[in-house]
């Protein structure tokens, strides 16, 4: 029987599922803890007492957000050289130039710019400098930077220049963390040496966090290999994860909203996760969350990741109300604290479950407590929670329609059963832990983004998806359980030579 754990760490709860086929044997929800770590063993622990077989999994699945918390909150990043090769013609706007300047305080240690690079169809622009490279690579060694990003022009279609600079740095330097721009982002100069620079100044960080993560399994007696969650929904192998800890980002509402497509078994639908600090709208599109289309900004950064379409409200089950002067919900949140600090569990902070459990929505802590709050309050309080979450979906509809909504997270109960704009609100089975019912489900994903000249359309995408099963292959999938599940193509009238830009993502089951 195949077995598989899922994890999501949020910023108030830890949630652990046990998934044996497409069953959900087990689900566990404890609180999130400081150090992260703490908390995954603790869940783990309780997995492993509610089903024992967790200690067979054959696969761990883990989603976090604590990279992209170490970006927004600037703590825990490493100094990072940046290597651009693009000489003459890109030396206008110079790494970090769009960085907000504490960060790029934070992270730049140097900024080395290099001739070389290609046109949009692959040729060189000049050839490389190997020289400036060297010398590069020398200085970098004497200054003691444990980390270096690496971008060229157009290098997506034509890596040799990077692949040429990461041979002399292992050659010269070879303990230095080595970044490629080509492999992490799409066509875009900026937006892919920033994504690149991002994943540099958190590759010491994703060392630590895996390893950490690994012990927790090992220490709570299962011996699974290790998978971390992507921002699109598939996983990758927490070794992989180590050198790429940016493609994990947004893995936590990517999850629920996977994980609300499996348990409502729909493909095509809304959903909306309500956690305990935020909640998350999206769209679904094929079980996968629609991907945002514009420029995605990491901590101020501007970035073209595989990032979900979402809307983030200051919506959740631990959130403050506030009564005077007027009433106010949020966007502040007790988080974690919520079992020390609500009214119904003995603290002195109004919350959204405080009005909840007063209005009768949920059984939670001791309800006498709450019960002097003042009728009106709690209505008005409702009200307010239902006008958001209306506004909230309605801005992310795509038609003028009625569209159905599938309710996940721990603070689903405050999803009203009627809503303007929703055909239905489908409230599935284990909803408090759906986002860790997404990462146990995660599969393998392979994509190419790319220019192709003098073929046909049909040609192109065949080309682009040949390359796309070959990169899922090669990240640990099972060739014949591939599938495409996306493909966009943009004619470029302004380039000779009937060029054609194409992108193809495939997803696949892990290989057994």
């Amino acid at each position: 029987m195949r077995r598989r754990i899922g994890i999501d760490v949020g910023g108030t709860n830890t949630d652990a599922v046990l998934l044996e086929e497409d069953v959900v044997a087990a689900g566990v929800k404890t609180p999130t803890t400081p150090d992260v770590t703490t908390g995954i063993t603790r869940a783990l622990a309780a997995l492993v007492a509610q089903a024992p077989a967790a200690r067979d999994a054959q696969a761990a699945m883990i989603g976090t957000t604590h990279f992209t918390n170490a970006v927004v909150q600037r703590r825990d990043l490493g100094r990072v050289a940046a290597v651009r090769i693009g000489l003459p013609s890109g030396a206008s706007l110079p790494p970090f130039v769009d960085w907000p300047e504490d960060l790029a305080e934070l992270v730049r240690a140097e900024v080395v710019m290099l001739e070389g690079g290609h046109e949009f169809d692959g040729r060189p622009l000049v050839p490389f400098d190997a020289k400036g490279m060297r010398e590069a690579a020398r200085r970098i060694r004497a200054a003691g930077i444990r980390s270096v990003a690496v971008a060229a022009v157009f290098s997506p279609l034509n890596a040799s220049g990077e692949e040429e600079a990461a041979a002399i740095l292992r050659e010269e330097c070879p303990e230095v963390a080595v970044t490629l721009s080509h492999r992490l982002g799409r066509i875009g100069l900026l937006e892919r040496e920033n994504a690149a620079l991002l994943n540099a100044c958190l590759i010491e960080l994703a060392r630590k966090t895996t390893r950490a993560f690994t012990l927790a399994l090992r220490a709570s007696g299962i011996a699974a290999p290790l998978y971390l969650t992507q921002n699109d929904g598939t996983v990758m192998l927490a070794e992989v994860a180590e050198e790429y800890p940016v493609y994990s980002f947004a893995s936590g509402p990517t999850n629920s909203m996977r994980g609300a497509a499996f348990l409502g078994k729909r493909d095509e639908a809304l959903v909306i996760d309500v956690g305990g600090t935020t909640t998350d709208i999206g769209s679904l599109r094929h079980g996968f969350p629609r991907e945002a289309n514009n420029v995605v900004e990491i901590g101020g950064v501007r970035t073209l990741f595989r990032m979900p379409d979402l809307l983030s409200l200051g919506l959740g089950g631990g959130t403050r109300v506030a009564t005077a002067p007027a009433l106010t919900i949020g966007p502040a949140s007790v988080g974690y604290r919520l079992t020390e600090q609500a009214l119904v569990f003995g603290g002195d902070v109004l919350t959204v479950t405080d009005v909840a459990v007063a209005a009768g929505l949920i059984d939670l802590g001791d309800r006498k407590r709450v019960a002097s709050l003042p009728g009106k309050l709690v209505a008005e309080a409702l009200a307010r929670i239902r006008a958001m979450i209306e506004e909230g979906v309605d801005r992310m509809k795509t038609d003028a329609g009625d569209a159905p909504l599938i309710a996940v997270g721990g603070g689903s109960f405050l999803v009203p059963a009627r809503l303007a704009g929703v055909s239905e609100v489908l409230n599935v089975p284990h909803q408090a832990v759906a986002n860790a019912v997404g990462a146990a489900i995660a599969q393998v994903s392979g994509e190419v983004d790319q220019i192709f000249q003098d073929l046909t359309r049909d040609e192109a995408i065949a080309r682009a998806r040949r390359a796309a099963e070959d990169k899922a292959v090669a990240a640990g999938a099972d060739r014949a359980t591939l599938d495409v599940v996306e493909v966009e193509d943009l004619p470029l009238a302004y380039l000779p030579g009937n060029s054609l830009r194409t992108r193809v993502r495939v997803v696949g089951e892990i290989a057994r």
